[in-house]
């Protein structure tokens, strides 16, 4: 694997990774679908903030929601 430099000009970590051990770990993919009725409104609110930061309508409804729920997770606790 070739040493890169992350962000130009900075530090190379890799000295300080042992690579040999590493294991790439992805978080589960379960998905489940689910329906959700909204009005005209809000879906054209979501296709313009969709469109304003180059994702999908589902990105950004996914954003919002684990936002909210993290920020609502750690309220809470």
């Amino acid at each position: 694997m070739a040493k890169k430099i992350v962000d130009e000009g900075e530090e190379d970590i890799m000295e300080y990774l042992d690579l040999e051990s590493a294991e790439v770990v992805y978080p589960a993919r379960e998905v489940r679908k689910i329906n959700v009725d909204m009005p005209p409104w809000m879906v054209d609110a979501l296709d313009r903030e969709a469109k304003r930061v180059g994702v999908t309508r589902q990105a950004v409804i996914k954003m919002w929601l684990a936002e909210r729920l993290d920020a609502e997770a750690h309220r809470t606790a």
